[in-house]
């Protein structure tokens, strides 16, 4: 499949960075489907002498091969959640008030534009990074933990995310968040007894049955953690129920799904147990989990990252409500960070949109540091 183009023009980094950011977005890549995007960025990144390119499936790796001591690795996942007649993009105001609307503009194709955008420009002569730099643009990570481009990576490819520190460009609002919470996926079942609907008193109706994980669901009260200096906020939801094989058959099973959102001070062994006592007397499986990342701002590199970012940008460090790959890299001894533009209250909306000038805050704080 022949990607769509995107204009050579946009990738100036003098130029309009906001051009190059609605160009990718415009490329859908809901995951599953980031071959398209893929394609045009590895033809990009190709286009740069000063880097080494890669690509595993649709993940795509550009490094600098400078001899620094030290290797920063700078990543972000090119793939989205669905779309919601929200493409193409569109630009709304004028000034530092404009915003760029779209999917992906916050989530995050607005760090992944920053990336690009500074993988072509680092390297180049009289740009030469203080470090060397591995930039990685991923598929899959929207979906189950297991499909992630990242974590294939990992297994296939792991000296490619070698590293001394890593940025993830995940939305932060221009700022530092750190580390991560760990997410579970789980199904609580009840069983009943099938019967017609006009005689339900010989059967049993499952649905009625998950009544008590509802009502325990809607009387938990979600614990906030401090964890190395951040406080992570927990959450577990409901976040799907079924049951029922048609309109006059009482049902004999009902799945209530959960989602739950733990601090990295838990492991996932930890937040399964957690589970089973919150259901106790119920059948539970967990079909997904990945556990979280503390915030790790104590080491050297990432210290100095985050000192750098407030001084271009303003405000602390805060914590990553939603799970992200820095607990990947946590996993490899890599201490990482999340920074880049948007709003990530806004991510996965359908009014999703980015500040035009964040996505040149970003660009340039992050330019700053990698330049030393």
């Amino acid at each position: 499949m022949t990607a769509p183009a995107i204009d050579p023009v946009l990738l100036d980094p003098a130029s309009d960075l906001v051009g190059l950011t609605a160009a990718i977005c415009d490329i859908a890549s809901v995951s599953g489907a980031e071959g398209a995007l893929a394609d045009a960025i590895e033809a990009l990144l190709r286009g740069g002498p000063h880097l080494e390119v890669t690509r595993d499936g649709d993940a795509v790796v550009a490094r600098t091969t400078l001899g620094r001591a030290r290797r920063v690795v700078v990543a972000g996942h090119i793939d989205t959640v669905p779309l919601a007649g929200n493409l193409p993009t569109r630009l709304v105001g004028t000034g530092p008030e404009a915003e760029l609307w779209g999917r992906g503009t916050v989530d995050m194709k607005g760090g992944v534009a920053v990336a690009l955008a500074l993988a072509l420009e680092l390297g180049t002569p009289g740009n030469e990074p203080a470090q060397d730099v591995t930039w990685v643009f991923y598929d899959h990570e929207e979906v189950d933990s297991a499909l992630n481009g990242l974590g294939r990576l990992v297994r296939n490819r792991p000296d490619l995310l070698a590293g001394d520190f890593a940025i993830l460009g995940e939305p932060s609002n221009g700022g530092i968040e750190g580390g991560c919470n760990g997410t579970m996926r789980a199904e609580v079942r009840t069983h009943g007894v099938a019967a017609h609907s006009a005689r339900a008193w010989t059967g049993r109706n499952a649905i009625h049955l998950a009544a008590p994980v509802l009502d325990r669901l809607a009387a938990y009260v979600p614990r906030d953690v401090q964890v190395d200096g951040l406080v992570y906020r927990e959450c577990l939801n409901a976040v799907g129920i079924s049951g029922g094989i048609a309109g006059n058959v009482i049902p004999d099973a009902c799945t209530v799904v959960l989602n739950y959102r733990f601090a990295p001070s838990r492991s996932v062994a930890e937040a399964e147990e957690h589970l089973r006592e919150v259901f106790d007397g119920f059948e539970l499986e967990v079909t997904d989990a990945a556990g979280g990342a503390r915030p790790g701002l104590d080491d050297p590199l990432a210290a100095d990252f985050a000192a750098s970012v407030l001084a271009t940008t303003g405000g602390a460090p805060a914590p990553k409500y939603g799970w992200t790959d820095v607990a990947r890299f946590a996993e490899l001894g890599v201490p990482a960070v999340n920074f880049g533009p948007g709003d990530p209250l806004l991510a996965h909306k359908d009014d999703e949109r980015v500040p035009v000038a964040q996505l040149a805050l970003c660009r340039d704080a992050l330019r700053a540091w990698l330049l030393g």
